[in-house]
C-alpha cells in the first residue's frame, strides 16, 4: 500500500492556503487554484505544512488521502513555479503561431488549424517548439493533448506533433 499521504506538503512563503470543510484553496504568484476536499480525507495545517489524514482505517479513505496529498502538492507547485510542456513540431510545411488565445496550426490539411487556448493557460511558440504554461498541471497537459491530437507522430518518418520528451519507435519500410 502506498504511503504517499504521511508525507507533508510544504507551502512556500509567497503561497497561501484557505482550507475550508469542502475545499481547499491555494493562490500565488502564477495565480489562484481551488479543489473539492475530499469528505474521507482530513487536512490539518501546521505553519508552513500540511498534513493529509484519512477519516477512517478504510483502504477507500487511505487511497483518497494520498490522491488529495498528490493534488494539493501539485496545486501549490504550479502556483509557485507553474507547470510547462514542450511540444515539437517535425514535418516539412509543419509551424505553428499564436495570436492572442489563438494557436494556428498548418499541418499539411488543407486548411489551418485555429485552437482557441483556455483561460489560464499561455501558449509560445519557438521556432518547431510549442511551449504551454499555466497554474493547472492538468490544464497544462489537456491542452498539451488537445495541441498533439490534432497530428500525432506517425511511425514511419516521424512527422506530426510529439512530446518534447516523448520517444517514437520507428518502423521498417515495407521490402521488395
Amino acid at each position: 500500500m502506498s504511503r504517499i499521504a504521511n508525507a507533508p506538503v510544504r507551502v512556500p512563503e509567497k503561497v497561501e492556503v484557505s482550507i475550508d470543510p469542502e475545499s481547499i484553496r491555494v493562490k500565488g504568484p502564477q495565480g489562484e487554484l481551488d479543489q473539492a476536499v475530499d469528505p474521507h480525507v482530513r487536512i490539518d495545517q501546521e505553519e508552513d505544512l500540511l498534513r493529509f489524514v484519512p477519516r477512517d482505517d478504510s483502504r477507500k479513505s487511505v487511497a483518497f488521502a494520498g490522491t488529495m496529498r498528490s493534488l494539493v502538492d501539485n496545486m501549490v507547485t504550479g502556483v509557485h513555479e507553474g507547470f510547462e510542456r514542450r511540444l515539437e513540431i517535425n514535418g516539412v510545411g509543419y509551424r505553428a503561431d499564436v495570436k492572442g488565445q489563438t494557436v494556428n496550426l498548418q499541418l499539411g490539411f488543407s486548411h489551418p488549424v485555429a485552437y482557441e487556448v483556455p483561460e489560464g493557460v499561455s501558449v509560445a511558440v519557438e521556432g518547431n517548439v510549442v511551449v504551454v504554461r499555466g497554474a493547472s498541471k492538468e490544464q497544462v497537459g489537456q491542452v498539451a493533448a488537445d495541441i498533439r491530437s490534432y497530428r500525432p507522430p506517425e511511425p514511419y518518418k516521424g512527422k506530426g506533433i510529439r512530446f518534447a520528451d516523448e520517444r517514437i519507435i520507428r518502423k521498417e519500410a515495407k521490402k521488395k
